[in-house]
């Protein structure tokens, strides 16, 4: 016979690894239930253990997402088709990126991203005066990072300009 006080606990112990992980940062419902299940962990004490932190506001996909999509923007780490994918990659729905993108792109410009980059990454880099080779390492700098070609060469003859 089991005592009222360890009714209900099996799930304390992945419970208790979960708030560790997301201590140490944020995570989907779906990579965080991926990383509880390659520990030792029941299927049953991992889905409640999902459950209760969804309920207790401890796992958000949404609030993930758009904090993430904010932060890839801001920075040019990602933009466009390469920030879907990355968001995809990190277990974030498809429906839940679409609408995040969705609503992100009404405040990010493309071209106006890519001028605070490259101000900040390259600050020298005079397009017209640059060789082929620097360009190409430049324009595929931004092209691995989600930039359209269109934009980037506009952003570059544009910020030549400013010199």
């Amino acid at each position: 016979m089991k005592s009222k006080s360890t009714e209900g606990q099996t799930a304390e112990p992945v419970y208790q690894y979960a708030l560790r992980l997301l201590a140490g940062r944020d995570y989907t419902v779906l990579k965080l239930r991926s990383k509880l299940s390659t520990r030792d962990f029941s299927e049953q004490d991992v889905e409640e253990t999902i459950t209760r932190l969804l309920v207790e506001g401890w796992i958000d996909d949404r609030r993930y997402a758009g904090r993430f999509a904010e932060s890839a923007l801001s920075s040019g780490r990602y933009f466009g088709a390469r920030l879907r994918l990355e968001m995809r990659r990190r277990g974030v729905p498809a429906e839940l990126v679409d609408e995040i993108l969705s609503r992100l792109r009404e405040d990010f410009d493309e071209v106006d991203e890519l001028r605070s980059v490259i101000d900040r990454r390259y600050p020298g880099f005079v397009f017209s005066t640059a060789g082929d080779r620097e360009k190409r390492r430049v324009i595929g700098w931004f092209q691995r990072r989600g930039f359209r070609l269109s934009s980037i060469i506009q952003a570059l003859k544009a910020s030549q300009q400013s010199y």
